[in-house]
């Protein structure tokens, strides 16, 4: 299995609709394999193929749940159906998130509390499930990600700005830019003995 470098906004990749898979093949799996790898050395909850560099409808996860669904998984040309976030401000300390390709930062967003899951494994196997809670938010975070949209991009108009700032001061915002797991400091801080594992989910 390969470790990939991780693109971070500013990408093409990561703000252009991914394309469908047409082939489930050897390589396939190899892929899918690699985005394991690649989701376990960065310490993320999921990962979508756009933030490897490759504009590809997969994504996966590791992440436990209460839906009864593999705590390890993929899916593959997939369609979540999300429902609607509840009204009003999101919390800053129980509805932050934080990506991967946004090394770093983490900011409030609202989600749908569940989300319908349906698409295949890397067999062509149907797949479908329900996620609740912080299940349905990774889910709706990596699909994001295949339809070229990431979550800075969903922020309230207050958060929004930080975050914006936030990518002007790291000169992020353009193609090229790329961090790779396990080299050098964990930008969410993983590797601090001091924090709490339960405040470092990243997608």
């Amino acid at each position: 299995m390969t470790i990939h470098p991780i693109t971070i906004t500013g990408e093409p990749v990561l703000h252009t609709r991914a394309e469908p898979v047409t082939e489930f093949d050897a390589r396939l799996r190899t892929l899918v394999e690699d985005m394991y790898a690649t989701q376990e050395a960065a310490h993320g909850v999921g990962l979508a193929a756009p933030q490897i560099g490759l504009g590809l409808r997969i994504y996966t996860w590791s992440m436990a749940n209460d839906d009864g669904v593999p705590t390890l998984g993929h899916v593959i040309n997939p369609y979540v159906k999300a429902t609607k976030p509840a009204v009003g401000e999101p919390d800053r300390d129980n509805e932050s998130e934080g990506c991967l390709s946004v090394p770093g930062y983490s900011f409030p967003l609202r989600r749908g509390e569940s989300a319908a899951v349906t698409g295949y494994d890397w067999d062509g196997n149907e797949i479908a499930f329900s996620a609740t809670g912080w299940f349905a938010r990774c889910m709706q975070h990596e699909y994001d990600h295949l339809n070229g949209f990431l979550y800075v991009d969903r922020l309230g108009d207050k958060w929004k700005k930080k975050a914006r700032k936030a990518v002007k001061a790291e000169g992020w915002g353009v193609p090229g830019l790329t961090w790779m797991p396990g080299e050098g400091p964990d930008p969410f801080g993983h590797d601090d003995p001091d924090l709490d594992d339960e405040d470092l989910d990243t997608e």
